[in-house]
């Protein structure tokens, strides 16, 4: 659920400039595809369109061995995709995983492919987490698997556990990053913290506009009142910890072998489409009456994040029951863990979820 600032940056990089001058990459692009290139002789490197609840969608697949269990990346935004970053922090995953990023209904490379007057009725916290099912029984048929990892991160970790609480049969455990629990709740923690930095640093701006949102989070649920405080705590760090200027990280996509210029300008554009058009629909949405859980769950929880408040999935994975649960707090880091920390993500990964897929093949 990073919107102002990325939104803004996906749309700066979608223009006709980047296309002009986007061959100046080509090299740079070159060098990444081929250090990232799956070489073993069991490994996976592939992508294909795949329809899923009537919509298609882009997959991409990557695994240095076909007989690891797979994991399946639910991006978050709605609709920033995750696939154009994956270069910069996934490839220690893929030795022991296989790991899958698709670009949902109305994002990224999937944007294009339907018309979005058709998909808006249709973009929905369950349809979303019915796609992501579908996608499951998908891969599982294709790679001869019999249960996989979902993560879901930021937006997708709503869409995730909304899998994990109506499938648990089809996973080996559900990992939450950026975890969403209740909308509303998120938001007035966040403007909080927002406030409370501005008012500490004497930004007077900010703490006015973030009091003329009221009564936001209640009432009407718009995302331009969610950018309306976003703007301000992103450069104080709810997004990335300890680093106010993104420009450099919003530019990762130039350098991604998955990402032509005229993706980035789709991703733009299902950017734009994407929240403007669900996020209204989420306004309500909560697992606070959630107390049980019948699968494995790992939160690996930014300490800093403020953009989706890591205290609020704090507090519910407290109380929540399930048949194994593991918190991971990654001390500096906000909202992108796996960016932020990538050794200690990876070790989590390591050490607290790739061992719940040894239980059963």
């Amino acid at each position: 659920m990073r919107f102002y600032l990325a939104i803004l940056a996906l749309l700066s990089l979608a223009t006709p400039a980047l296309a002009q001058t986007e061959d100046s990459y080509a090299l740079a692009r070159a060098i990444v595809a081929d250090i990232g290139k799956i070489v073993t002789p069991n490994g996976v490197q592939e992508t294909f369109e795949a329809t899923l609840g009537g919509a298609r969608q882009i997959v991409n697949v990557r695994g240095a061995d076909q007989d690891n269990p797979i994991l399946i990346f639910v991006h978050g935004g709605p609709g920033a995709v995750e696939m154009p970053f994956a270069w910069a922090f996934q490839r220690p995953w893929e030795d022991v995983f296989t790991v899958v990023q698709y670009d949902q209904r109305g994002a990224g490379r999937s944007y294009p492919l339907n018309d979005p007057a058709t998909l808006a009725p249709t973009m929905t916290v369950e349809r979303y987490r019915d796609d992501a099912i579908e996608l499951i029984e998908l891969l599982k048929k294709r790679y001869d698997k019999r249960k996989v990892v979902l993560m879901g991160h930021s937006w997708g970790s709503i869409v995730g556990l909304s899998v994990a609480a109506e499938r648990p049969d089809l996973l080996y455990a559900y990992v939450g990053v950026g975890q969403g629990i209740d909308f509303r709740e998120g938001e007035k923690a966040g403007m909080a913290w927002t406030r409370a930095k501005a008012l500490a640093a004497g930004n007077a701006e900010a703490v006015a506009a973030i009091d003329a949102l009221a009564p936001y989070p209640q009432g009407e649920f718009t995302i331009a009142k969610a950018d309306g405080w976003r703007k301000y705590a992103i450069p104080y760090g709810s997004l990335i910890y300890n680093k106010p200027d993104l420009k450099y990280y919003f530019q990762t996509p130039r350098l991604s072998p998955e990402y032509t210029a005229a993706d980035v300008q789709a991703w733009g554009k299902g950017s734009a489409f994407s929240v403007t058009t669900l996020w209204p629909r989420l306004a309500d949405v909560s697992f606070k009456s959630v107390h049980k859980m019948d699968v494995p769950i790992v939160f690996l929880l930014g300490r800093h994040d403020y953009t989706v408040p890591s205290p609020v999935a704090a507090q519910w994975f407290g109380q929540v029951e399930a048949p194994s649960k593991k918190l991971v707090w990654l001390e500096h880091s906000a909202h992108m863990p796996m960016v932020e920390e990538p050794g200690h993500f990876f070790a989590a990964l390591l050490r607290d979820v790739l061992p719940l897929t040894k239980e059963t093949k």
